[in-house]
């Protein structure tokens, strides 16, 4: 069965489309910069590497404890910690085979004009095949709110980041931390994105009860694992339905059924996140599962089961 995807932005001229060999990605911050799993696979078997979160200048992250474990998923709030863009493209962009994967690079800033900025950067890169950004942080030049919950402040950024991205696609990840994510879904696609990913994680805290303190050290953070698959699925079917640009969906991803879930509620194509922490072949493991649980269930095409959902 040809597992093959190619992702092709909404009459963007000169925008390269995106082709996948398979629709099984890593998400951005749990694979790190790709090269820390070659012992546990061949990674130009995966349909794409979405490397760690870069910003302009390295970042330190948050104190530790920053990640805590909860029921069925997990806590973090790392702090988006990096050696800086310009790092990246010295040291660590040409250990991975970018020939034989789509390497995709998510951005982080401040402020739309530090996202414009490194997109101008990566636009250059023979290596990158895209740019996927990270509009759950905040503007620090608008009283902290954060850009992806703010439709004006999110197309804003998509806006910079496409004006200085040139060919490459530009992906933006969408938080579910919003009281309707379609809003904030058409304001990117309306400024210019060509695909959107959603979700990003989801806003919880842990305590510890007998000490009376919170488990991280910045009190909260992000949950992401088997608990927030409900509301992946679910954001995913609604923006899938609100928009004509290519959805890419995650969300507690563990298995090649979580992924055909997906593609039904019409995402085309996935990140696998949270799953690699506790086993770090599972990206591997499942793009091995995928044809043989495709033949089961009598499905020939991807495109034939994206969006079938019954409702």
């Amino acid at each position: 069965m040809d597992m093959e995807v190619k992702l092709h932005p909404a009459g963007h001229d000169g925008v390269r489309p995106l082709s996948l060999k398979n629709p099984v990605m890593t998400a951005s911050g749990t694979f790190g910069c790709g090269a820390e799993f070659m012992p546990y696979g061949n990674i130009a078997r995966l349909g794409g590497i979405v490397v760690k979160g870069l910003s302009l200048r390295a970042r330190e992250g948050n104190p530790l404890p920053r990640i805590a474990e909860t029921p069925s998923g997990m806590l973090n709030a790392v702090g988006l910690q990096n050696d800086g863009v310009e790092a990246f493209i010295r040291h660590r962009l040409p250990a991975l085979p970018w020939q034989d994967v789509p390497v995709i690079a998510n951005i982080y800033a401040s402020c739309a004009e530090d996202f414009g900025e490194l997109a101008g950067i990566l636009s250059a890169e023979d290596g990158v095949a895209a740019v996927e950004v990270n509009i759950s942080c905040p503007n620090v030049r608008e009283g902290g709110v954060l850009f992806g919950q703010d439709p004006v402040m999110a197309a804003k950024v998509t806006g910079a980041v496409k004006r200085r991205a040139g060919t490459k696609p530009v992906i933006v990840k969408l938080s579910p931390n919003v009281t309707d994510i379609t809003v904030i879904a058409r304001a990117a696609e309306d400024a210019g994105a060509d695909m959107l990913a959603c979700i990003n994680t989801v806003t919880g805290m842990a305590v510890d009860l007998e000490r009376r303190v919170p488990l991280l050290a910045n009190i909260v953070g992000g949950l992401s694992g088997p608990a927030i698959k409900p509301v992946g699925l679910r954001c995913v079917w609604q923006v899938s339905r609100a928009v004509k640009i290519p959805v890419i969906g995650m969300g507690g991803i563990s298995s090649a059924r979580d992924v055909l879930e997906y593609i039904l509620v019409g995402a085309h194509a996935v990140q696998v996140g949270t799953a690699s922490f506790s086993d770090p072949a599972a990206a591997f493991r499942i793009v091995d599962e995928l044809p043989g649980l495709c033949r089961r269930l009598g499905i020939e095409r991807l495109d034939d089961l994206r969006g079938a959902l019954k409702v």
